[in-house]
């Protein structure tokens, strides 16, 4: 009784042992006559060990459960898994020897429990393997297959970089009736929107056969950061799958709980023109959740303030700066222009984030730390309130500044009572100042 696995890297026979694992066997002939195994990734290679596979979807997609036996297909998900027995005598010796993979059960832990994944060996005399995997089968032809998965360049979770996929399942002998309610597709099925993003890079598409494994590894980062953009387009997240975060707006976070937009901008002004600057904070309580974006209207003045304000103690916090990676803004404004063009559909929120443009700027900015004790910079507000007008690109009417009330508001800032009390007593005398201007 035999299967053929017709895999992107060849054909694999397995030989079943039928009279030694008789539920397994069908399980396993019954799973590749319906074609549930086509466009299952391998994954879990240890080199010279195992390789898994049998999950149609992979363990990295949270819609995977798992894998499925064929009476969990056909009855329900309370007969997913079924009991395995695991003969002592059969042991996982030869390299190419097939089992099944097992977990404990929940009930009793000595009793293990299959599914739908398998397990193939790399190597030999693996006793590790024994009482845990149920054997089933062995490889009869494919063992260049095998050669070709055991030396494939893999992640630190054991994934091929570049995909390894079962295509097709042929069953050459089947001995077992078909359970009730048992359909064999006439054709092999198309891969699921779920399978198709779970790819990374392609099993047959050609790569040059000079790429090294970190070669590979970069385009597996820039194929699944695509896929992941893709998704988000689907489901409306994205106006467009390219869509990049604007170059001219900076993240700070680690701020002052007590911390104002207008301090920030009075800060981060010395470097050039501020389109806006604001602390994000709890909309229910206003309390600030210590992060701000600020938007420059020079990208040059973002990535100057990027390299010059990191570490820099504003409000006795060493805050930390980064070019901001939302494209909320971007968001807003296809939403608006969508919900105007098709009558109230919804955009969102999301982006894909630029990191290539962050390492070189981190590249220039080490180079450049010889000559800027930026991490020793500690800011000065009372002379930079003190340098004229006209050399800051947003100065504040005296009214705005509220000097008096801010150092009043950061010695009662230990509580929120204190802070409340304070942001009560400033408006109150803002409110004062207002009505005698007025008069």
């Amino acid at each position: 009784m035999s299967v053929l696995l017709e895999t992107s890297l060849g054909d694999i026979v397995i030989d079943l042992l039928v009279d030694e694992c008789p539920k397994i066997c069908e399980n396993f002939l019954k799973l590749c006559k319906v074609k549930y195994y086509n466009f299952s990734p391998v994954h879990s290679v240890q080199k010279n060990f195992t390789f898994q596979t049998g999950d149609p979807i992979g363990p990295d997609s949270p819609e995977s459960d798992g894998g499925s036996s064929i009476w969990g297909l056909l009855d329900g998900p309370s007969k997913r898994t079924f009991p395995v027995e695991l003969p002592p005598k059969m042991k996982h010796i030869e390299k190419g020897t097939v089992s099944m993979a097992t977990v404990p059960s929940s009930h009793d832990p000595d009793r293990r429990l299959a599914a739908s994944q398998f397990i193939i060996t790399l190597g030999e005399n693996l006793d590790y393997l024994d009482g845990k995997a149920a054997i089933f089968g062995t490889v009869v032809e494919g063992f260049d297959v095998l050669e070709k998965v055991n030396g494939s360049f893999i992640d630190d979770r054991g994934r091929p970089l570049k995909d390894i996929r079962i295509r097709h399942t042929v069953v050459l002998d089947d001995p077992f009736e078909d359970p009730p309610g048992l359909v064999e597709p006439p054709e092999s099925p198309l891969p699921s929107k779920a399978q198709l993003s779970t790819v990374r890079i392609a099993d047959d598409e050609d790569l040059d056969e000079n790429m090294d494994e970190e070669a590979m590894e970069k385009l597996r980062r820039q194929r699944e950061a695509r896929a992941q953009a893709l998704t988000l387009e689907m489901v409306g997240d994205l106006p467009f799958a390219e869509i990049k975060p604007p170059e001219n707006i900076l993240f700070v976070c680690k701020l002052n709980p007590v911390t104002q937009d207008e301090d920030l901008q009075l800060i981060f002004s010395r470097f050039g023109t501020i389109l806006s600057c604001e602390v994000i904070r709890d909309k229910r309580t206003g309390d600030s959740l210590q992060y701000a974006f600020i938007e420059f209207e020079n990208q040059k003045d973002c990535e100057q303030a990027y390299f010059k304000m990191q570490g820099v103690l504003i409000d006795d916090h060493r805050i930390h700066v980064d070019f901001s990676q939302s494209v909320s803004k971007l968001s807003d404004s296809w939403r608006n222009a969508t919900i105007t063009k098709r009558g109230g559909q919804r955009g969102g929120f999301g982006g894909v984030a630029d990191l290539e443009r962050k390492r070189q700027y981190r590249a220039t900015d080490n180079a450049r730390q010889e000559d800027d004790s930026r991490y020793g910079m500690v800011f000065d507000r009372e002379e930079m309130r003190r340098r004229p007008t006209r050399e800051r690109s947003h100065s504040r009417s005296p009214r705005r500044r509220g000097d008096s009330y801010r150092g009043r508001y950061r010695e009662r800032s230990h509580s929120r009572t204190g802070r409340r009390d304070s942001r009560e007593r400033y408006y109150k005398e803002r409110r004062g100042r207002d009505r005698r201007d007025d008069r």
